[in-house]
């Protein structure tokens, strides 16, 4: 094993002993994990959440569902520098920049990286570009690939006009840039509040609720081609209310018959290394709405899941 850091015998984690929401989050002192053969050992230095971390782990029927039992981890998303190298790994080194995920480990101070795993068995890694920052290269895991997956599902072209429901989210932020990209018109869902931050990011608003069909339909009145819901199913209805074709909506956090749901886990190999490029030229860019140090995890996991925040928050560690 080569090592650039040894000395690290204990690490910071934030841990459920018993599953629930944020009141259930206590952070620990645990013994530092070890790089084993095919490993590498990640020296977190910032963890990126999203709902599903909290949603995982709100029940023990869920937590089973992931796989998870008590007492276990929190926070999937991660970015920070590789510490140890277990033997038999080629392509890392210690000092390299990595950012990637972790299921329900992430939000410590070492986390383990199989490098033979995925996300959800073993965790996976991939270098950080010089030009993006670690709170950055945090965000980009769960969300990237998501968002990533539902445009693979809709294929959006600059002949299309997209709407996208939850567009302000920690999921929105990413597929209305890409759809943009590739681009197509995207008309956002949000909160009046969030107007401006959807704008920034090239989407045109439009708020939610009771009525947003005739409201989308005076915004484009040629029609929309393709709509992707990124919260429940409001926007699912009003595609279809709008003449789109079940083929071309998706949703990722409701099943609805007829419509392709799109998962995180289908994104094409290289996805991650695409969107961290894009980042890294400027092309796409990460609202971080807050960052908290890792002591004041409740509160961040409780302002997350609000659902209210324009963009990624973020724990320092």
């Amino acid at each position: 094993m080569s090592t650039q850091e040894t000395t690290a015998s204990t690490s910071r984690a934030v841990v459920f002993e018993s599953f629930g929401g944020p009141e259930a989050l206590t952070v620990r002192d645990v013994p530092a994990p070890q790089a084993g053969p095919g490993q590498i050992r990640v020296r977190v230095t910032a963890a990126g959440l999203n709902p599903m971390d909290w949603y995982m782990t709100s029940d023990a029927a869920t937590a089973a569902r992931f796989g998870l039992d008590l007492p276990c981890g929190f926070g999937t998303d991660y970015a920070g520098v590789v510490d140890q190298v277990g033997d038999g790994v080629a392509g890392f080194a210690a000092g390299d920049r990595v950012f990637g995920g972790a299921l329900s480990r992430a939000v410590a101070d070492h986390v383990l990286i199989d490098l033979a795993g995925t996300i959800a068995a073993g965790g996976d890694a991939h270098r950080t570009p010089d030009g993006v920052d670690d709170r950055t290269a945090a965000t980009l895991t769960i969300a990237g690939c998501t968002a990533a997956a539902a445009l693979a599902v809709v294929s959006p072209g600059p002949d299309d006009t997209v709407l996208i429901g939850a567009a302000g989210g920690g999921v929105g932020v990413f597929a209305v840039q890409l759809a943009r990209l590739a681009g197509a018109r995207v008309i956002g869902t949000g909160s009046a509040a969030s107007a401006d931050a959807l704008r920034g990011l090239g989407a045109e608003p439009v708020t939610y609720g009771e009525g947003l069909a005739d409201r989308v339909r005076a915004l484009a009145p040629g029609g929309v081609t393709a709509a992707i819901d990124l919260y429940g199913t409001e926007t699912v209805q009003a595609a279809r209310e709008l003449g789109v074709p079940d083929a071309r909506i998706t949703t990722i956090a409701a099943q609805i018959d007829g419509i392709t749901p799109a998962n995180g886990a289908d994104a094409a190999p290289g996805t991650l290394e695409e969107i961290a490029g894009l980042v890294a030229a400027g092309r796409l860019r990460v609202p971080i709405a807050a960052t908290f140090p890792v002591e004041q995890i409740r509160i961040a996991v409780e302002l997350q899941a609000g659902r209210h925040v324009h963009g990624k928050v973020v724990i320092d560690l």
